[in-house]
């Protein structure tokens, strides 16, 4: 390809993916591929004999990536949205031109350098642990829970207790942990979910009670797994008080940050994170409130060396970039992969195009819209507030009194299915001491308070209408 060509071909795909970004608040925030429609993709995805024109491929580009949900839409509020920025994506195009190979300090100095030295400043400067500190960028939240799992198994049991073994987490751990439990060897019955008090944290009480009857089993507790910003309610777990508990029992205890540990960056909000930094390990993800594209997470510990005890190999075809001081990591020995794209990169190119100012405001804008949501919600009647405010994140559920209680589960999802299908905002539903609510994680920067009361307004209307049909026997359809 000569290099007007590629130069034009460049530009087109630039152009493109400019105004998708554009469009984005104007699009369907959720899209599903029809049955019928499945097929078509089946023969659009199968490689072509002779090559397609540019022009064909980025129409049928267009047509596939129609079909998903937009995480990064203003009025999207399910799951934990990511809401990333136009600089994210333009990092990730600068860090794919360049294509570097970020295992080893001898591969990949330059980003290397910048990894080490961003990872020192988020735990020294921002969490305040101790010069020991140190990280590794990793795909997302699941591996770096699994990594300080592993971190937790390898310095608190011998392989001899490992049968023998017990961790606990909250009603409210996000299931990753369990996952990587589960990839690590435990069985289920290995972990101890401790239930909640009235606020949603980890009842402690209880925690203590657990250790202590299990110890008397023959057991052998070695972690306590601390929700740093629940994906359900937004709920911080008490970490002063579990960090008491972990030294008095020798055991591992990690923060599971991936989405709250941004609130760190935020000055106004920090304090809910207060004793975060008491903790061995902490999950961190990027791709959430950091506005970056997926996916780039963090795990960050206390003593970086134990990254280096659980994750250091060597083998011959790799002595050539064999690491020579603390101080020149190689990063393929603090994590699970050998071959690791230089992640650091585009959170350091938006970082350094926005300025910790914005990253501070645009974290805290989440707070505030959903606190804009509780309070217009507080204004309408028949509305109940499940979960308050917290962390971007409000739970609630339309609750007329006279309504049967066995079909307001079916109300308030059929208010959630109707507000998505009309595309007004898209409120997923979640389940609060079972009962099912609609749920608003609300931490794109970008939408206006104005724009949020109107989306309340919207599910208040929605939801009389519906009101309207409702029978003895449920929800008309």
């Amino acid at each position: 390809m000569s290099e007007r060509s590629f130069t034009e071909l460049a530009q087109k795909v630039l152009d493109h993916c400019v105004l998708e970004r554009q469009n984005i608040p104007s699009q369907p925030i959720v899209k599903v591929i029809p049955r019928e429609k499945e097929k078509d993709i089946g023969n659009i995805a199968r490689p072509p004999q002779l090559p397609a024109s540019i022009d064909t491929t980025l129409s049928n580009a267009e047509t596939i990536f129609g079909y998903r949900v937009r995480m990064d839409h203003p009025k999207f509020f399910g799951f934990i949205p990511s809401p990333a920025s136009d600089l994210s994506w333009l990092g990730e195009v600068l860090n794919s031109a360049y294509n570097t190979h970020a295992g080893s300090w001898f591969q990949s100095s330059g980003p290397s350098a910048v990894e080490k030295h961003f990872l020192s400043w988020l735990t020294r400067d921002i969490i305040r642990y101790p010069e020991t500190a140190g990280g590794c960028f990793v795909s997302g939240g699941s591996m770096a829970n699994l990594s300080a799992l592993m971190l937790a198994r390898d310095q608190k049991l011998s392989l001899e207790e490992r049968s023998k073994a017990v961790a606990y987490t909250s009603s409210q751990t996000h299931s990753s942990l369990a996952k990587g439990l589960g990839i690590l060897g435990f069985h289920p019955a290995q972990i101890r979910k401790v239930a909640c008090d009235d606020s949603m944290r980890i009842d402690t009480t209880l925690l203590r009670s657990a250790i202590e009857e299990d110890k008397a089993a023959g057991k052998v507790p070695f972690l306590i797994v601390g929700n740093a910003g629940t994906t359900n309610t937004g709920t911080v777990d008490p970490f002063t008080e579990l960090a008491a508990i972990a030294r008095e029992q020798s055991l591992w205890l990690h923060a599971d940050g991936a989405y709250g540990a941004s609130a760190l960056l935020c000055q106004a909000r920090r304090a809910v994170l207060n004793g975060v930094e008491l903790c061995d390990s902490i999950s961190w993800d990027a791709h959430k409130w950091l506005f970056q594209t997926y996916g780039c997470g963090m795990v960050l510990v206390r003593h970086r060396k134990f990254l280096t005890e659980s994750f250091g190999t060597t083998a011959e075809y790799t002595q050539d970039a064999a690491e020579t001081a603390e101080s020149l990591p190689n990063f393929w020995n603090y994590g699970p992969e050998l071959t690791r794209p230089a992640r650091a990169m585009k959170l350091w190119f938006s970082f350094q195009l926005l300025g910790l100012d914005a990253i501070d405001k645009a974290i805290n804008r989440g707070f505030e819209l959903a606190e804009k949501a509780q309070s217009s919600l507080q204004c309408l009647k028949d509305w109940e507030i499940m979960s308050p405010a917290q962390m971007g994140i409000i739970c609630f559920r339309f609750h007329p009194p006279h309504v049967p209680a066995a079909s307001l589960d079916d109300l308030n999802m059929k208010i959630s299915q109707t507000a998505i299908e009309k595309n007004l905002a898209a409120p997923l539903t979640t389940r609060i001491r079972g009962v099912l609510v609609l749920r608003i994680c609300s931490i794109h920067p970008d939408l206006s308070d104005e724009e949020m009361v109107a989306v309340i307004n919207g599910l208040d209307q929605l939801a009389h209408l519906l009101l309207s049909r409702v029978s003895k026997d449920g929800i008309a359809e």
